[in-house]
């Protein structure tokens, strides 16, 4: 980051947990479980690793690292670490999903909310995003990194691996892409739906350099980010061992909870393994 982050990332994440459920039970609709199984590993790329600073963040990009968020529904999660970061207020979370907000359901550029360089919801387009500006930053000369965070689910889409291919064809080695693999879709289990096979295998075949971390594994995560940085001419696919729902037990390892609101009395036994460490928004 180029700008100090004044709490601990162990408090960061679990108060960006919290917001997640409370935005989620507030507006009644939402979607938690992927939200909390990539919330370590986010926390970690904003707070420790991604060069930006939220008070000079512009759309374009350029002189910066830029992150493409891919799965869109998973905003909560989004919203409250651009908040937590110092990217908006941090009350304007209280604003989730409501008519004429900032932060819509999926990420929108529509009333240009600091941190969103792209519109995103529709699974499979973010990693074409985010060649062609990463490609741009190496034809300008731009040293700085292009991140996209995808979803096991949405990585049976096709385009997924058209830009695959386009990502190794061109050596676009500044771009590192993550997948939260938590191995649940909105239908159910994702080897049950279409099923990724070995994807270690697929991404090496396309032409990747490819890392397996566990992704709540604060150190884990730090030493695979670090491996990202090294120079490269081959793009990087970091897969993210999660739990759907990770935080809340009777959320974890569930697709049930891919897209549903907790209940307030659901909310409340969330809420009691998830220490509020920043203040509530």
């Amino acid at each position: 980051m180029n700008h100090t982050i004044p709490y601990p990332v162990t408090d960061i994440i679990a108060q960006i947990r919290r917001d997640i459920i409370r935005m989620v039970t507030a507006a009644k609709s939402g979607h938690p479980g992927g939200s909390l199984s990539s919330a370590d590993f986010m926390t970690v790329l904003f707070a420790e690793f991604l060069e930006q600073n939220p008070q000079q963040w512009k759309r374009h990009g350029k002189d910066m690292d830029m992150f493409f968020l891919s799965i869109g529904h998973i905003s909560p999660l989004f919203y409250s670490l651009l908040a937590r970061m110092g990217y908006f207020p941090v009350q304007e979370l209280a604003s989730f999903r409501k008519f004429g907000s900032r932060l819509q359901g999926h990420p929108s550029v529509e009333y240009g909310l600091p941190g969103v360089h792209v519109a995103s919801g529709s699974l499979g387009q973010g990693l074409s995003v985010a060649c062609g500006a990463a490609l741009s930053k190496q034809l300008t000369g731009d040293p700085h990194k292009v991140y996209v965070l995808m979803g096991d689910g949405e990585s049976e889409e096709g385009q997924v691996w058209e830009a695959a291919l386009f990502a190794a064809h061109n050596k676009i080695g500044n771009l590192t892409a993550l997948t939260d693999w938590n191995r649940q879709q909105i239908d159910g289990p994702v080897n049950k739906i279409a099923g990724l096979g070995d994807l270690v295998a697929k991404w090496q075949a396309f032409g990747w350099q490819v890392l397996e971390c566990d992704g709540h594994n604060l150190d884990a995560i730090r030493e695979a980010f670090r491996e990202s940085l090294k120079p490269r001419s081959k793009p990087m696919m970091i897969l993210m061992h999660t739990n759907m729902g990770q935080g809340v037990d009777f959320m974890t390892g569930s697709h049930a909870w891919h897209g549903k609101a907790p209940s307030a009395e659901q909310e409340a036994l969330a809420l009691v393994q998830l220490p509020e460490t920043l203040g509530d928004f």
